[in-house]
């Protein structure tokens, strides 16, 4: 990493000196904690699903203050992670969650934790879910615990520009968890726009925490880092010798895109053979991740590739353990890269825009192209991009201090339930149809099959009149920037500014959000 606030074992600030373990040591932890007294020992219980969510609600909640009484569930969706994920999406986590590692919970039926919740209510509970599962656990612990505990959402890795599908499903959770200052004032301001009352948190990107002391700063801000294959030292280090691609399931989305990264990947082992380039998959065949992946990199692995272009899955950081550089699109993987000091690459030879999540990373100095990549030229990232993006101070987060005052709220009988974004009436039936929607097979009753029945020709009707539509009104195009590369870093901010103004705003307009729960679609 450049600059001067990342060159040594402890930032001043304190905002990347947090270990891995998510929070065995207590280095920068006062300057997030309420001052005064030491609050009361609390009870905090995660739900979580997927990969990615499994990921991120472990970890935030390995985050939270030693005194806390930390637990987490799995619940049975039809994308729940499997074991091996879950191994996977909890190393590193602090004593008293260490144990998940080992001992994965098995995925619970959402009846069942929510009727955990109502014998036992803790203090608060994460919903660390997809978009449709949480809005429906969410209504759950609202219309069946009397004394409810404080309700805690959020989004994992990076969630700008902001999407009002994240708003509409967790309108209804006391406080909503996200990572930078930039996407806090992105979604306070879709909020407010749409009508629900502004209730977002910020904490520092779990996998935004630097995994060592021994991050070094590079030669200038935003410079070209060149890199080679390391060798053990006499603490044993492992050998860097791997360039990591951060596969991700829908970006790009198209096949013929997806297999032009891995020809410029091939290219990379074939001019690179002292390197490992690693394709870094987040499921293995047959594992549900949080988005659909139509177009899996290993089917698109050409038969004679190099031997050094290998395919693996695992844990990202034991990845990042051996990595001379990160590849990827707008994987979140690059911050954490970034937070470790390993040189990135985010490609943007299919152009800077909403759709491919990578918006954020203009004028952050990591942004390249498949000959950077072929020719071995990785990013650091600009001080002058971090401050606003995931690399804030420590002290900037609140979400504890402000978790901590609902708590007590709860405590006085005080605490007030937040309006739905959802204004669709009908009852029973209707809610049966979205808890169809949101847990698909794993819903077995009878009033949800006969609310798919009703609803299916209902919701087909609705597609049907939006395409026509469509095609009398054809939607805005996709407005795409032109793609940068290490090769115009000289060009410096100018570029990128213009870039910047090409890719849009900070969040999607509200008249291009969808209310309208459809199976199998985006998750939010």
């Amino acid at each position: 990493m450049s600059g001067d606030r990342v060159s040594g074992p402890v930032d001043e600030t304190g905002a990347l000196d947090v270990p891995a373990d998510g929070g065995a040591s207590t280095v920068g932890r006062e300057a997030r904690l309420p001052s005064g007294p030491s609050p009361r020992g609390r009870r905090v219980v995660a739900l979580v699903d997927t990969d990615s969510f499994a990921k991120w609600g472990a970890h935030l909640l390995a985050a939270a203050p030693a005194g806390w009484d930390l637990d987490l569930r799995t619940v049975a969706t039809p994308r729940s992670a499997s074991a091996k994920q879950l191994r996977s999406a909890f190393r590193g986590l602090d004593a008293r969650l260490a144990h998940l590692r080992t001992a994965p919970p098995a995925p619970q039926d959402v009846d069942a934790v929510v009727e955990e919740l109502r014998v036992d209510p803790p203090d608060a509970v994460l919903v660390s879910l997809i978009g449709p599962v949480a809005e429906l656990v969410i209504d759950e612990v609202h219309r069946r615990i009397p004394d409810r505990p404080v309700l805690v959402s959020g989004l994992p890795g990076i969630s700008f520009p902001a999407k009002w599908k994240g708003i509409f499903f967790r309108a209804r959770a006391d406080l909503f968890v996200l990572h930078s200052h930039r996407e806090v004032r992105a979604y306070e301001e879709m909020a407010t726009e749409g009508g629900v009352e502004p209730h977002f948190a910020l904490a520092t990107l779990p996998f935004a925490r630097s995994a060592s002391a021994s991050a070094s700063a590079s030669a200038g801000a935003g410079a070209t880092a060149s890199v080679s294959t390391g060798a053990p030292g006499a603490t044993g280090a492992p050998v860097r010798d791997a360039v990591v691609f951060a596969a991700q399931p829908s970006v790009p989305l198209e096949r013929v895109d997806r297999a032009l990264v891995v020809q410029w990947l091939v290219a990379t082992a074939r001019q690179h053979p002292e390197w490992r380039v690693v394709i870094k998959t987040r499921a293995a065949a047959g594992e549900h991740q949080t988005h659909r992946e139509e177009h899996p990199y290993p089917d698109l692995v050409p038969a004679d590739a190099p031997a050094n272009l290998v395919v693996e899955s695992g844990p990202m950081a034991e990845h990042l353990d051996r990595a001379v550089a990160l590849v990827t699109i707008s994987s979140t993987a690059v911050l954490e890269a970034a937070a470790r000091g390993v040189p990135a690459l985010t490609l943007t030879d299919f152009g800077i825009g909403r759709h491919l999540i990578n918006e954020v990373f203009v004028s952050s100095g990591l942004e390249g192209d498949s000959v950077d990549l072929v020719d071995g030229r990785f990013g650091t990232v600009r001080p002058s991009w971090m401050q606003d993006n995931y690399f804030h101070p420590a002290s900037d987060d609140d979400w504890q201090r402000r978790l901590t005052e609902l708590m007590v709220q709860r405590d006085a009988g005080t605490l007030v339930d937040r309006e739905p974004a959802r204004r669709s009436r009908g009852g029973v039936l209707r809610r049966a149809w979205e808890r169809k929607n949101a847990l698909g097979g794993a819903d077995r009753s009878a009033l949800g099959w006969l609310a798919l029945v009703i609803g299916a020709p209902i919701r087909t009707t609705k597609r049907l009149a939006r395409k026509a539509r469509a095609l009398v009104d054809p939607p805005e195009p996709v407005v795409v920037a032109a793609p940068t590369s290490q090769r115009a870093a000289s060009a410096g901010a100018g570029s990128a500014a213009g870039a910047s103004s090409a890719a849009g705003g900070g969040s999607e307009g509200l008249g291009d959000r969808q209310q309208e729960l459809v199976a199998g679609g985006d998750p939010g």
